[in-house]
Protein backbone atom coordinates (compact mmCIF):
# COMPACT_ATOMS: atom_id res chain seq x y z
CA UNK A 1 0.00 0.00 0.00
CA UNK A 2 1.27 4.00 -1.26
CA UNK A 3 0.44 6.66 -0.25
CA UNK A 4 -0.19 8.84 -3.18
CA UNK A 5 -1.62 12.82 -3.96
CA UNK A 6 -4.85 12.34 -5.74
CA UNK A 7 -3.71 14.48 -8.75
CA UNK A 8 -0.91 12.19 -8.96
CA UNK A 9 -2.88 8.96 -8.75
CA UNK A 10 -4.76 8.55 -11.91
CA UNK A 11 -4.44 5.18 -13.53
CA UNK A 12 -3.93 3.72 -10.24
CA UNK A 13 -5.68 0.96 -8.39
CA UNK A 14 -7.14 1.82 -5.34
CA UNK A 15 -6.70 -0.42 -2.30
CA UNK A 16 -9.64 0.42 -0.01
CA UNK A 17 -13.13 2.30 0.22
CA UNK A 18 -13.69 5.91 -0.69
CA UNK A 19 -16.85 6.57 1.70
CA UNK A 20 -18.93 10.51 1.50
CA UNK A 21 -20.37 11.09 4.44
CA UNK A 22 -23.54 13.90 4.08
CA UNK A 23 -25.68 13.64 7.22
CA UNK A 24 -28.98 13.33 6.56
CA UNK A 25 -28.22 12.31 2.57
CA UNK A 26 -25.68 9.43 2.28
CA UNK A 27 -22.71 7.42 4.21
CA UNK A 28 -21.92 5.08 1.54
CA UNK A 29 -18.94 4.56 -1.08
CA UNK A 30 -18.06 6.75 -4.17
CA UNK A 31 -15.38 4.37 -5.03
CA UNK A 32 -14.75 0.77 -4.15
CA UNK A 33 -11.54 -1.13 -3.63
CA UNK A 34 -10.09 -2.38 -6.86
CA UNK A 35 -11.60 1.25 -8.93
CA UNK A 36 -8.63 2.68 -11.47
CA UNK A 37 -8.73 6.37 -10.50
CA UNK A 38 -9.45 8.26 -13.66
CA UNK A 39 -9.12 11.71 -14.39
CA UNK A 40 -12.74 12.60 -13.26
CA UNK A 41 -12.62 10.94 -10.42
CA UNK A 42 -10.19 13.44 -9.11
CA UNK A 43 -12.70 16.43 -8.28
CA UNK A 44 -15.09 13.77 -6.56
CA UNK A 45 -11.74 12.41 -4.48
CA UNK A 46 -10.92 16.18 -3.27
CA UNK A 47 -14.46 16.76 -2.73
CA UNK A 48 -14.58 14.14 -0.17
CA UNK A 49 -11.83 15.59 1.52
CA UNK A 50 -9.32 13.22 -0.10
CA UNK A 51 -6.47 15.03 -0.94
CA UNK A 52 -4.27 11.50 -1.19
CA UNK A 53 -4.92 8.18 -1.50
CA UNK A 54 -3.72 4.82 -0.78
CA UNK A 55 -2.93 2.63 -3.84
CA UNK A 56 -2.37 -0.91 -3.75
CA UNK A 57 1.10 -2.41 -3.86
CA UNK A 58 1.25 -6.36 -3.62
CA UNK A 59 2.88 -7.04 -0.45
CA UNK A 60 2.91 -10.88 0.33
CA UNK A 61 3.21 -10.87 4.03
CA UNK A 62 0.22 -8.78 3.94
CA UNK A 63 -3.69 -9.00 3.66
CA UNK A 64 -5.89 -6.14 2.33
CA UNK A 65 -8.63 -5.33 4.71
CA UNK A 66 -11.41 -6.97 2.86
CA UNK A 67 -9.11 -10.19 2.40
CA UNK A 68 -8.51 -10.38 6.21
CA UNK A 69 -11.79 -9.46 6.79
CA UNK A 70 -13.03 -13.02 5.06
CA UNK A 71 -10.77 -14.95 7.35
CA UNK A 72 -12.15 -13.58 10.55
CA UNK A 73 -16.00 -14.08 9.19
CA UNK A 74 -15.10 -17.71 8.70
CA UNK A 75 -13.74 -18.31 11.99
CA UNK A 76 -16.91 -16.70 13.36
CA UNK A 77 -19.48 -18.20 11.40
CA UNK A 78 -21.21 -21.30 12.74
CA UNK A 79 -24.15 -22.97 11.01
CA UNK A 80 -27.44 -21.37 10.31
CA UNK A 81 -26.01 -18.06 9.34
CA UNK A 82 -24.47 -16.43 6.36
CA UNK A 83 -22.53 -12.91 6.25
CA UNK A 84 -23.60 -9.92 4.74
CA UNK A 85 -21.54 -7.73 1.57
CA UNK A 86 -18.20 -6.92 2.55
CA UNK A 87 -17.65 -3.23 3.06
CA UNK A 88 -14.48 -1.66 4.35
CA UNK A 89 -13.24 -4.51 5.86
CA UNK A 90 -16.50 -5.00 7.76
CA UNK A 91 -18.59 -8.36 7.53
CA UNK A 92 -22.08 -8.77 9.42
CA UNK A 93 -23.84 -12.43 10.65
CA UNK A 94 -27.17 -12.52 10.01
CA UNK A 95 -29.32 -15.50 11.48
CA UNK A 96 -30.50 -18.20 8.96
CA UNK A 97 -33.32 -19.00 11.49
CA UNK A 98 -34.41 -18.81 14.93
CA UNK A 99 -33.15 -20.16 17.49
CA UNK A 100 -30.91 -19.43 20.60
CA UNK A 101 -27.40 -17.72 20.02
CA UNK A 102 -24.37 -19.03 21.77
CA UNK A 103 -20.80 -17.85 21.86
CA UNK A 104 -17.56 -18.93 22.29
CA UNK A 105 -16.89 -16.44 25.12
CA UNK A 106 -13.05 -17.65 25.75
CA UNK A 107 -12.25 -17.05 21.93
CA UNK A 108 -13.89 -13.62 21.25
CA UNK A 109 -12.18 -12.33 24.07
CA UNK A 110 -8.70 -14.19 22.82
CA UNK A 111 -9.44 -12.70 19.14
CA UNK A 112 -10.46 -9.41 20.15
CA UNK A 113 -7.43 -9.15 22.66
CA UNK A 114 -5.07 -9.51 19.28
CA UNK A 115 -6.15 -5.90 18.13
CA UNK A 116 -6.11 -4.52 14.62
CA UNK A 117 -9.34 -6.29 14.70
CA UNK A 118 -12.97 -6.79 16.14
CA UNK A 119 -16.15 -9.02 16.70
CA UNK A 120 -19.23 -7.15 18.10
CA UNK A 121 -21.99 -9.21 18.79
CA UNK A 122 -25.09 -9.94 20.68
CA UNK A 123 -25.28 -11.62 24.20
CA UNK A 124 -24.67 -15.48 24.37
CA UNK A 125 -27.50 -17.33 25.84
CA UNK A 126 -30.35 -15.13 24.06
CA UNK A 127 -32.95 -15.96 21.37
CA UNK A 128 -32.65 -14.65 17.95
CA UNK A 129 -34.80 -14.91 15.46
CA UNK A 130 -34.30 -15.67 11.07
CA UNK A 131 -32.99 -12.16 9.75
CA UNK A 132 -31.54 -11.13 13.31
CA UNK A 133 -27.88 -9.22 13.35
CA UNK A 134 -26.12 -11.88 15.03
CA UNK A 135 -22.46 -9.35 14.88
CA UNK A 136 -20.16 -7.24 13.44
CA UNK A 137 -16.63 -7.55 12.64
CA UNK A 138 -14.26 -5.05 11.46
CA UNK A 139 -10.43 -5.37 10.18
CA UNK A 140 -9.31 -2.05 12.00
CA UNK A 141 -5.79 -0.95 9.64
CA UNK A 142 -6.28 -0.90 5.37
CA UNK A 143 -4.04 -3.78 5.52
CA UNK A 144 -2.95 -6.01 8.10
CA UNK A 145 -0.26 -8.87 8.66
CA UNK A 146 -0.64 -12.70 8.00
CA UNK A 147 0.71 -13.28 10.74
CA UNK A 148 -2.17 -11.73 12.85
CA UNK A 149 -4.53 -13.30 10.77
CA UNK A 150 -2.79 -16.65 12.02
CA UNK A 151 -2.66 -15.67 15.34
CA UNK A 152 -6.22 -15.05 15.36
CA UNK A 153 -6.78 -18.51 13.71
CA UNK A 154 -4.95 -20.49 16.59
CA UNK A 155 -6.80 -18.34 19.31
CA UNK A 156 -10.29 -18.61 17.57
CA UNK A 157 -9.41 -22.43 17.92
CA UNK A 158 -10.79 -25.44 15.62
CA UNK A 159 -15.11 -24.66 16.19
CA UNK A 160 -17.10 -21.57 14.91
CA UNK A 161 -17.37 -18.88 17.53
CA UNK A 162 -20.74 -18.26 17.19
CA UNK A 163 -23.49 -20.90 16.88
CA UNK A 164 -26.74 -21.14 16.85
CA UNK A 165 -29.13 -23.62 18.74
CA UNK A 166 -32.59 -24.69 17.07
CA UNK A 167 -35.62 -25.29 19.24
CA UNK A 168 -36.17 -28.76 19.68
CA UNK A 169 -38.82 -29.39 22.09
CA UNK A 170 -42.58 -29.10 20.77
CA UNK A 171 -44.33 -30.49 23.83
CA UNK A 172 -44.84 -29.31 27.15
CA UNK A 173 -47.65 -30.74 30.07
CA UNK A 174 -48.91 -28.27 32.84
CA UNK A 175 -49.48 -29.23 36.55
CA UNK A 176 -51.74 -26.63 38.30
CA UNK A 177 -50.92 -27.03 41.97
CA UNK A 178 -53.65 -25.91 44.91
CA UNK A 179 -56.57 -26.87 46.30
CA UNK A 180 -57.71 -23.71 45.78
CA UNK A 181 -58.03 -24.35 42.05
CA UNK A 182 -58.96 -27.83 41.95
CA UNK A 183 -61.96 -26.86 44.70
CA UNK A 184 -63.03 -24.41 42.05
CA UNK A 185 -62.48 -21.48 44.87
CA UNK A 186 -60.57 -19.35 42.25
CA UNK A 187 -59.84 -19.60 38.27
CA UNK A 188 -56.58 -20.62 37.22
CA UNK A 189 -54.82 -17.57 35.91
CA UNK A 190 -51.66 -19.10 35.74
CA UNK A 191 -52.27 -21.76 32.68
CA UNK A 192 -53.00 -19.02 30.66
CA UNK A 193 -50.01 -17.31 31.11
CA UNK A 194 -47.54 -19.94 30.58
CA UNK A 195 -49.56 -21.48 27.57
CA UNK A 196 -48.58 -17.84 25.63
CA UNK A 197 -45.22 -17.89 26.51
CA UNK A 198 -44.43 -21.34 25.27
CA UNK A 199 -47.00 -20.47 22.01
CA UNK A 200 -43.59 -17.80 21.62
CA UNK A 201 -41.64 -20.95 20.71
CA UNK A 202 -44.65 -23.07 19.30
CA UNK A 203 -44.79 -25.38 22.02
CA UNK A 204 -48.07 -26.98 22.75
CA UNK A 205 -49.49 -27.92 25.97
CA UNK A 206 -50.96 -31.57 25.74
CA UNK A 207 -51.63 -32.55 29.15
CA UNK A 208 -52.89 -30.15 31.61
CA UNK A 209 -53.88 -31.48 34.66
CA UNK A 210 -55.20 -29.87 38.52
CA UNK A 211 -53.44 -31.84 41.33
CA UNK A 212 -54.36 -30.00 44.23
CA UNK A 213 -51.84 -29.73 46.84
CA UNK A 214 -51.51 -33.82 47.29
CA UNK A 215 -47.89 -34.30 46.83
CA UNK A 216 -48.32 -37.59 46.05
CA UNK A 217 -50.77 -37.07 43.14
CA UNK A 218 -48.52 -34.08 41.88
CA UNK A 219 -45.86 -36.53 41.80
CA UNK A 220 -48.17 -39.33 39.72
CA UNK A 221 -48.90 -37.00 37.57
CA UNK A 222 -45.44 -35.51 36.19
CA UNK A 223 -44.48 -39.00 35.66
CA UNK A 224 -47.94 -39.58 33.64
CA UNK A 225 -47.53 -36.69 31.35
CA UNK A 226 -43.61 -38.02 30.63
CA UNK A 227 -45.02 -41.73 29.68
CA UNK A 228 -47.02 -39.73 27.40
CA UNK A 229 -44.16 -38.18 25.60
CA UNK A 230 -44.18 -34.59 26.46
CA UNK A 231 -41.04 -33.01 26.25
CA UNK A 232 -40.97 -30.73 29.33
CA UNK A 233 -42.97 -30.47 32.41
CA UNK A 234 -43.84 -27.18 34.13
CA UNK A 235 -45.59 -27.41 38.00
CA UNK A 236 -47.24 -23.72 38.85
CA UNK A 237 -47.29 -22.72 42.45
CA UNK A 238 -46.42 -24.27 45.75
CA UNK A 239 -43.09 -23.26 45.20
CA UNK A 240 -42.46 -21.12 48.62
CA UNK A 241 -41.27 -22.18 52.05
CA UNK A 242 -44.85 -22.32 53.61
CA UNK A 243 -45.24 -25.82 55.08
CA UNK A 244 -48.53 -26.48 52.68
CA UNK A 245 -46.57 -25.66 49.59
CA UNK A 246 -45.72 -29.24 48.24
CA UNK A 247 -44.40 -29.06 44.87
CA UNK A 248 -40.55 -28.93 45.38
CA UNK A 249 -41.33 -32.56 47.52
CA UNK A 250 -43.40 -34.13 44.79
CA UNK A 251 -40.63 -33.33 41.83
CA UNK A 252 -38.63 -34.53 44.38
CA UNK A 253 -40.06 -37.58 44.89
CA UNK A 254 -39.71 -38.68 40.76
CA UNK A 255 -36.51 -39.18 41.10
CA UNK A 256 -35.85 -36.69 38.86
CA UNK A 257 -32.19 -34.76 39.26
CA UNK A 258 -32.30 -31.56 41.47
CA UNK A 259 -30.27 -29.09 38.97
CA UNK A 260 -31.59 -25.81 41.69
CA UNK A 261 -33.84 -25.02 43.78
CA UNK A 262 -33.51 -21.11 44.10
CA UNK A 263 -31.65 -18.89 41.46
CA UNK A 264 -30.46 -15.29 42.37
CA UNK A 265 -32.81 -13.71 39.86
CA UNK A 266 -35.33 -11.51 41.13
CA UNK A 267 -38.52 -12.35 39.68
CA UNK A 268 -37.86 -15.92 40.03
CA UNK A 269 -35.69 -16.60 43.30
CA UNK A 270 -37.95 -19.91 44.03
CA UNK A 271 -37.29 -21.11 40.82
CA UNK A 272 -36.90 -25.06 40.39
CA UNK A 273 -35.13 -26.81 37.54
CA UNK A 274 -34.81 -30.79 37.48
CA UNK A 275 -34.50 -33.44 35.06
CA UNK A 276 -35.96 -36.56 35.16
CA UNK A 277 -34.43 -39.62 32.78
CA UNK A 278 -36.96 -41.29 31.00
CA UNK A 279 -35.23 -43.81 28.57
CA UNK A 280 -32.12 -41.82 26.37
CA UNK A 281 -33.87 -38.59 27.14
CA UNK A 282 -33.50 -36.06 29.91
CA UNK A 283 -37.20 -34.64 30.41
CA UNK A 284 -36.89 -30.65 32.31
CA UNK A 285 -39.57 -30.86 35.05
CA UNK A 286 -39.98 -27.05 36.26
CA UNK A 287 -41.06 -25.54 39.54
CA UNK A 288 -42.29 -22.50 38.44
CA UNK A 289 -43.15 -19.81 41.42
CA UNK A 290 -46.33 -17.34 41.52
CA UNK A 291 -44.21 -14.39 39.99
CA UNK A 292 -44.08 -16.10 36.76
CA UNK A 293 -48.20 -15.41 36.47
CA UNK A 294 -48.11 -11.81 37.56
CA UNK A 295 -44.49 -10.27 36.24
CA UNK A 296 -43.82 -9.47 32.95
CA UNK A 297 -40.62 -11.29 32.82
CA UNK A 298 -39.10 -13.30 35.18
CA UNK A 299 -36.51 -15.89 35.35
CA UNK A 300 -38.82 -18.33 33.77
CA UNK A 301 -37.89 -16.13 30.35
CA UNK A 302 -34.32 -16.28 30.70
CA UNK A 303 -34.42 -20.29 30.95
CA UNK A 304 -37.35 -21.26 28.51
CA UNK A 305 -34.92 -20.72 25.36
CA UNK A 306 -32.10 -22.33 25.98
CA UNK A 307 -34.46 -25.77 27.62
CA UNK A 308 -36.32 -25.69 24.57
CA UNK A 309 -32.97 -26.60 22.36
CA UNK A 310 -32.17 -29.39 24.60
CA UNK A 311 -29.24 -27.75 26.45
CA UNK A 312 -29.04 -29.55 29.90
CA UNK A 313 -28.07 -26.05 32.19
CA UNK A 314 -26.05 -26.79 35.50
CA UNK A 315 -25.75 -25.36 38.76
CA UNK A 316 -23.10 -22.74 37.52
CA UNK A 317 -25.38 -21.01 34.81
CA UNK A 318 -27.61 -19.85 37.96
CA UNK A 319 -24.91 -18.99 39.53
CA UNK A 320 -23.58 -16.77 36.73
CA UNK A 321 -27.35 -15.68 36.69
CA UNK A 322 -26.92 -12.77 39.28
CA UNK A 323 -24.91 -10.29 37.40
CA UNK A 324 -27.86 -9.00 35.38
CA UNK A 325 -30.20 -11.06 37.04
CA UNK A 326 -32.39 -8.21 38.84
CA UNK A 327 -35.30 -7.04 36.53
CA UNK A 328 -35.85 -3.19 36.89
CA UNK A 329 -39.77 -3.66 36.57
CA UNK A 330 -39.93 -0.68 33.94
CA UNK A 331 -43.22 0.97 32.99
CA UNK A 332 -43.14 -0.12 29.38
CA UNK A 333 -40.60 -3.60 29.04
CA UNK A 334 -37.85 -3.37 26.62
CA UNK A 335 -36.94 -6.97 27.30
CA UNK A 336 -34.84 -8.01 25.96
CA UNK A 337 -33.49 -5.20 25.14
CA UNK A 338 -32.13 -4.37 28.30
CA UNK A 339 -29.72 -5.59 31.22
CA UNK A 340 -31.83 -8.31 32.67
CA UNK A 341 -30.46 -11.56 32.08
CA UNK A 342 -26.95 -10.19 30.76
CA UNK A 343 -25.09 -11.90 33.11
CA UNK A 344 -26.44 -15.76 32.16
Amino acid sequence: MKLMRTEDAVGQILCHDITQIIKGVTKDAVFRKGHVIQEEDVPVLLSVGKEHVYIWENNENMLHENEAAEILYKLCKGEHMHGGEIKEGKIELIADMDGVLKIRRDALYAVNALGQMMIASRHSNFPVKKGDKLAGTRIIPLVIEKEKMEAARKAAGEKPIFEILPYVCKTAGVVTTGNEVLKNRISDTFTPVIEEKLAEYQVKVTEHALTGDDNAVITGTIEEMIEKGVDMVLCTGGMSVDPDDRTPLAIKNTGAEIVTYGAPVLPGAMFLLAYYKHGEKQIPVLGLPGCVMYAKRTIFDLVLPRLLTGERLSEEDFIRAGEGGLCLSCPQCTYPNCGFGKGV
